[in-house]
Formats: C-alpha cells, sequence, structure tokens
C-alpha cells in the first residue's frame, strides 16, 4: 500500500485574477509566516510519511522563502514527487534556486495562453514572453518536470489562437500540460458581470467551447503529450503522480483553509478561514462523508482517467449503456473508458450510470 500524498493550500495572490474561484487573500509576508508556521503545527500533529507533495493556490511562489523549512518537517520518500504551483511574474532565478535546493522536483506554471491579447482578457499580470523565459529559467536552474496550465474557451479565443498557443507552448521544454476548460464562477468577477449583464467579450459559445476542446486534446496528441485525464497531457512517464492520486483514489491529506482531503477513509475539508487556520492549534476538519461509497467513487473518479475503470465495476452499471451513445465511451482490454467526446459530457455520463447501478 502506498504512502498518502500530501496537499498544502497557499492562500495567498499578489492579485485575484477574474476568474478564479480558489481561496485566497492578498500576500502579506507576516501573514505567510504565521501561516508556514501552522503548516508546521499541523506536519506535526499528524506525523505521516508523503509519496508525494503538492503546493497548490493561490500563487504558491510567494511562499519560496518558507518552503525549504515546510519539506524539511516533512517525513517525505526519497523517490517522491514535489510540485510547486508558480506564476511566471513569480518565477525569478533566485526564487527557483530555494525551491530547487529545498527539493522541489516539478513546476506547474499558470501560462494559460501564448496570446498576449487573450492574457489581458483574463486579467493575467504576465506577457507570453515572461512565461518563456521563465520556463527557460526554470531549466537553466535544474528543473526537468515541467507543467504548462492553458485555458480553452476564453475571451477572444478561436481555433486559429488556440492553434497558435499550443504550437509556441510545445516550443518550450515541457514534459506535462493541463488544459482547462474556463468555467464562469458565479461569485468571480467574470461571473458577477455576467449576472449584471455584462457579458465578457467575445467568448466562445459552447458547441465552440467543444470544439476547441477536441481540436486541442488531438493536436496535443499528435505532438507527443498523451492524454491520460480529462484535462492533463503528458509525454511519457510524466503524468502527475499527485494527482493521479485524487482519480485512482489513493488517500491524500490536505492541509491549509480551503484544502480537502481523503485520509483514513474519509473526506473531510478545512474551512476557507486563513484566520482561522492560523489561530487553531491545529486545523478543525469539517467531515463532508464519514463513509464515502467505494464503488460508486471509483466509477466517478475512474471514468476522468484514459484508463478508465475495470470490469467490476463498470458491470455494476451496464444497464445504463444503452443510454449513452456508442461515440462517448468504450470498451477496450476489458476496461470501460470515456472517448474525447465522450469527456466533454463526462459529468452526464457519470450521473446516468450511477442512477442504473446495480446493487451485489
Amino acid at each position: 500500500m502506498s504512502n498518502p500524498g500530501l496537499y498544502i493550500h497557499v492562500p495567498f495572490c499578489r492579485k485575484k485574477c477574474p476568474y478564479c474561484d480558489f481561496y485566497s487573500v492578498g500576500f502579506r509576508e507576516d501573514l505567510a509566516e504565521q501561516y508556514a508556521d501552522a503548516v508546521l503545527r499541523n506536519l506535526r500533529y499528524y506525523n505521516e510519511r508523503y509519496d508525494t507533495v503538492y503546493f497548490g493556490g493561490g500563487t504558491p511562489i510567494l511562499l519560496a522563502r518558507h518552503i525549504p523549512r515546510i519539506l524539511t518537517e516533512c517525513d517525505i520518500e526519497g523517490s517522491a514527487e514535489i510540485t510547486v504551483e508558480c506564476n511566471p511574474c513569480e518565477m525569478d532565478k533566485e526564487t527557483l534556486e530555494i525551491l530547487f535546493n529545498a527539493g522541489v522536483n516539478r513546476l506547474s506554471v499558470g501560462v494559460q495562453s501564448a496570446s498576449n491579447r487573450e492574457l489581458k482578457a483574463l486579467g493575467r499580470a504576465h506577457n507570453f514572453e515572461q512565461a518563456r523565459r521563465a520556463i527557460l529559467t526554470a531549466c537553466e536552474v535544474g528543473f526537468c518536470d515541467i507543467s504548462a496550465d492553458i485555458m480553452l474557451g476564453t475571451p477572444n479565443q478561436d481555433h486559429v489562437s488556440l492553434v497558435y498557443n499550443i504550437t509556441k507552448l510545445c516550443e518550450l521544454p515541457l514534459t506535462h500540460i493541463s488544459a482547462y476548460l474556463l468555467k464562469i464562477e458565479p461569485n468571480t468577477v467574470f461571473g458577477k458581470s455576467l449576472a449584471a449583464g455584462l457579458r465578457s467579450p467575445a467568448l466562445p459559445d459552447e458547441d465552440e467551447t467543444a470544439g476547441l476542446y477536441l481540436s486541442a486534446a488531438r493536436m496535443l496528441e499528435g505532438i507527443g503529450f498523451k492524454q491520460y485525464e480529462i484535462s492533463n497531457f503528458a509525454k511519457g512517464g510524466m503524468e502527475s503522480k499527485h494527482n493521479l492520486k485524487y482519480w485512482r483514489r489513493e488517500e491524500y491529506l490536505g492541509i491549509g483553509p480551503a484544502a480537502h482531503s481523503f485520509y483514513k477513509g474519509k473526506r473531510f475539508a478545512v474551512a476557507r478561514n486563513l484566520r482561522e487556520f492560523i489561530e487553531s492549534p491545529r486545523q478543525i476538519e469539517v467531515i463532508t462523508d464519514e463513509n464515502p461509497d467505494e464503488i460508486e467513487e471509483r466509477i466517478m473518479l475512474g471514468l476522468r482517467l484514459s484508463e478508465g475503470i475495470e470490469k467490476p465495476h463498470w458491470e455494476r452499471v451496464k444497464n445504463a449503456f444503452p443510454l449513452i451513445p456508442e461515440k462517448y465511451y468504450k470498451i477496450e482490454n476489458e476496461r470501460l473508458s470515456l472517448t474525447a467526446e465522450g469527456f466533454l459530457v463526462s459529468n452526464e455520463i457519470i450521473s446516468t450510470l450511477l442512477a442504473h447501478m446495480e446493487d451485489l
């Protein structure tokens, strides 16, 4: 049995992106120090050994000065994958060297687009040249495992700009690409603008967005980035070990405000409250599922992966197959998986399957 993964939510940003619904507050060095102290207290409390560590956020690279002492406190397997999410604006050589020397061996860079027009529409603080230089600097420092995020269905995006984005991105020394569909959340600046009738400029419609996703998947596969999850593509053997834990229903412990966990058979979360996290002797766990259904979760999570689910699991829901168009799924080597078209409507497919799950 493998060790759990560790997710640390770093709730700091220089500024809030208008599409982002993740929990974050403005960065202050005094708060960062108090937050890091609270992380260390919690690491000592759980006293666990980890085989992956993931600093998410927020903008985790803002915590770079404190990450060495956090990793020193962790009991980490020697071959552990240790990832830090980064914004290009913060990736100067000195900061990257701090991370590299602390043992961080994987970076996830929020590039989002190679088009400066699209980056401006997304409210990003960097341009593509800054992102390109940041990734090349990371390579100079010694990082060999670098992932980049791109967004699909953004304001001003069309098929021509998508091809440009992926072409420019794949000229860089990347091992992994995460391609996310822009989702307008109600509590974001974009969401509030839409609610007020102020539609974001030139947002692709649903059909156009679906076309962009399918084109991106085909392009990335053709360039050598194999799709292994709905939004994730990797060169051979460079899949994110930490993220695979989520979809394979392996245990992970989340530390920090807004962090989620699947740990010791339970699912729980931490409140989106930095002050409470800092002041509590240990983080307060809010149980979200005391006894999650293993089969249901293996179907729901496993169908996000290209590898799909095993026969004993899909046999429980095979009565629903006639309700699902054949172009959306396939059965190969006794595993059920979704096609690229199926990934686009995965929520509806999974709901249909679970509604027809047979009891044993």
